[in-house]
């Protein structure tokens, strides 16, 4: 079946993630699993290879993918079968700006300004979770986006490291007041994004968000150092808490 498929990819190559969408209802995990798969085969897609060209054509071809579902249609891929089942038109054309963000991460150029870092943010982590809470029967856009542009924000300073010794220019301002005040303002829209219980199984892939976001702000040596991060016994009881409790 491809969502079992999906299961593994997203077992392979994000195991947290992976974890918490085991936490999820069994019938969110038939939604989960695709879109994260997807998540997945995008954000890999402009690394598997230096030739930029080849870059865009794998990423190009995602949107192609996505626009044959939004269509009714599909290609014969396991993840692409997974998502025809789950997406209606509006949630593949909400993803497609998401490959089309995904662009980025083929070239070395800085982000412009602060604007277009948080629409990478957005587009990559925010409309991923929106679009995963539509499809559960969410109606808070507002609020689920900004648990996802959070959630982004942590997993993008847990990468710096390994996005910099690719030779990426990953921070707009990498000092110390600098990511205080990136890992200040992701807490704020965390704790402004006050979900409704439909939301709350795609929200989960965030559960070590606000832990990450807090030892970025007391301590943005460990960023560059890549030192943020959960043991495995408060990764577990985190997943546990926010499962039961939302």
């Amino acid at each position: 079946m491809s969502i079992n498929a999906c299961a593994k990819i997203v077992h392979d190559a994000d195991p947290d993630r992976f974890l918490a969408i085991m936490a999820a209802p069994v019938s969110a995990r038939r939604v989960l699993f695709p879109l994260y798969a997807f998540n997945v085969e995008i954000s890999r897609a402009p690394w598997v290879t230096k030739e930029t060209m080849i870059a865009e054509m794998r990423v190009q071809w995602w949107r192609d993918a996505l626009a044959e579902v939004a269509e009714g249609r599909g290609r014969r891929h396991e993840v692409v079968d997974a998502l025809g089942e789950v997406l209606d038109a509006e949630g593949a054309r909400l993803l497609d700006g998401c490959c089309e963000m995904r662009r980025w991460d083929i070239y070395t150029d800085p982000f412009e300004d602060e604007e277009h870092f948080d629409s990478y943010i957005e587009e990559t982590s925010a409309t991923l979770m929106w679009v995963a809470a539509r499809a559960l029967g969410s109606t808070e856009e507002a609020a689920v986006r900004k648990r996802g542009y959070a959630a982004g924000v942590a997993n993008w300073l847990v990468a710096v490291p390994e996005l910099a010794a690719r030779n990426r220019i990953p921070l707009l301002d990498g000092r110390p007041e600098g990511l205080k005040g990136l890992a200040r303002k992701a807490l704020t829209a965390l704790a402004e994004g006050k979900i409704d219980k439909a939301a709350r199984p795609a929200t989960l892939i965030g559960f070590q968000t606000r832990d990450i976001l807090q030892q970025a702000l007391d301590n943005p040596l460990r960023v560059g150092d890549g030192a943020l991060g959960l043991s495995p016994i408060r990764k577990r009881l985190l997943l546990m808490k926010q499962s039961a409790f939302g």
